[in-house]
């Protein structure tokens, strides 16, 4: 893995790894595909991930490599249609939603699909997933990366929402997203699922959040979570993965959504660098 050496202000040097920082489309809802380009041309951003979505712009091959050449941003990573309210988006069939994401990856030269586990009362889906994941692995260049979700909890009520289960830790997958607002709403250890998952840890979503039942999805630094230590960490290790900005911008204005997300994409920056060797 190539590493760049960058001077810093403390006149010494740092290494950052060959990782993009990239732009979820679902960081801008909502709005859509097109204003997630041009905000992430703007601010510098290296890439998107394309949320799947209702919005036809969102699954259509044509369109976003128009808005990737148009922009100079590439699509980094697809996000296939498995949440609830992407439940009738490429029809209801599970298998057809992750064999098109896998397809429009392909067309648009990304190199990840994010998945999420099996809703629990898809019983015959998820328990074929985890091998149906890998079989499909196999047929393709593009690395099926199976993300970190949490329990459901309504007051003091917990509830196992995801099959096989929430926790990819212990699944045999061979590629995983982490998600630093699901390590916060679930109350996981995001520095130990990343050490447990090892090589097999290959994408990230960048956000954060302060351990409440909500997904909070917060801009990184505002919350509890890991985010500097973890990108730091990934950046020693050379982390040859995406790291995607996914926050939660719904309720903010223009401005607002944009000040937001220049401070996340800073962030990455700062803290996605590795001292450099002593001399």
């Amino acid at each position: 893995m190539a590493l760049h050496e960058q001077a810093t202000t403390g006149g010494g040097a740092a290494y950052v790894p060959d990782a993009r920082i990239a732009l979820s489309t679902a960081s801008v809802y909502p709005r859509g595909a097109t204003a997630a380009f041009d905000i992430a041309a703007r601010l510098g951003y290296d890439a998107v991930e394309v949320m799947v979505w209702t919005e036809t712009i969102s699954q259509e091959a044509g369109a976003l490599r128009s808005l990737a050449d148009h922009y100079g941003v590439p699509v980094c990573s697809i996000h296939a249609p498995t949440l609830l309210l992407t439940q009738r988006v490429w029809g209801t069939d599970p298998w057809v939603k992750i064999d098109k994401s896998i397809e429009l990856a392909e067309e648009v030269g990304a190199d990840t699909v994010v998945l999420h586990p099996p809703f629990r009362w898809q019983r015959d889906y998820a328990a074929e997933f985890v091998d149906g994941v890998r079989e499909r692995s196999e047929r393709t260049d593009v690395r099926l990366a199976v993300e970190n979700m949490f329990p459901w909890r309504a007051r003091a009520r917990e509830m196992q929402a995801y099959l096989p289960h929430w926790d990819p830790t212990e699944s045999d997958y061979e590629h995983v997203t982490l998600d630093l607002s699901h390590t916060a709403t679930a109350g996981s250890d995001a520095m130990a699922m990343a050490a447990q998952l090892g090589d097999r840890l290959a994408h990230i979503h960048l956000a954060d959040g302060m351990g409440s039942y909500k997904d909070e999805h917060l801009v990184p630094g505002r919350g509890g979570q890991p985010c500097a230590e973890l990108l730091e960490t990934l950046a020693a290790q050379g982390f040859s993965g995406d790291i995607v900005v996914e926050i939660g911008t719904r309720r903010l204005d223009d401005d607002q959504r944009e000040a937001d997300l220049a401070e996340a994409l800073a962030f990455a920056r700062l803290h996605f660098a590795a001292p450099a060797p002593a001399e």
